[in-house]
């Protein structure tokens, strides 16, 4: 019959190895998952960046193309609109003004 060892004479002599073993191991997982995880972030970002670009980029589309057609917000070009008229009783054009979101008013 082989000697009996006891549990925690087997776990005195493991543990130092395991510590050097899986130390380094776990520290690699972790770094990697935290390098995918900031690449991803910074892929979220980028993309969430050009969504609102191309959002810019059709709006800026929706009111030149109004403008050209002389249909601002819905109201003919023809001064019968009363913000289209000046103080002399002539008229003027409209106020454009630029959003927040605008490729003019983003700085990168």
């Amino acid at each position: 019959m082989p000697p009996v060892v006891p549990p925690f004479l087997v776990g005195l002599i493991v543990a130092p190895l395991a510590k050097r073993l899986l130390k380094p191991l776990v520290s690699g997982v972790v770094k990697a998952s935290v390098g995918i995880a900031m690449e991803v972030k910074k892929a979220a970002q980028e993309a969430g960046e050009n969504i609102h670009d191309l959002a810019a980029e059709v709006a800026a589309d929706v009111v030149a193309a109004q403008i050209a057609a002389g249909d601002i917000e819905g109201h003919p070009g023809d001064g019968q609109h009363p913000a289209e008229n000046d103080a002399k009783g002539g008229t003027r054009a409209p106020k454009i003004r630029a959003t927040a979101g605008s490729a003019a008013g983003k700085a990168h």
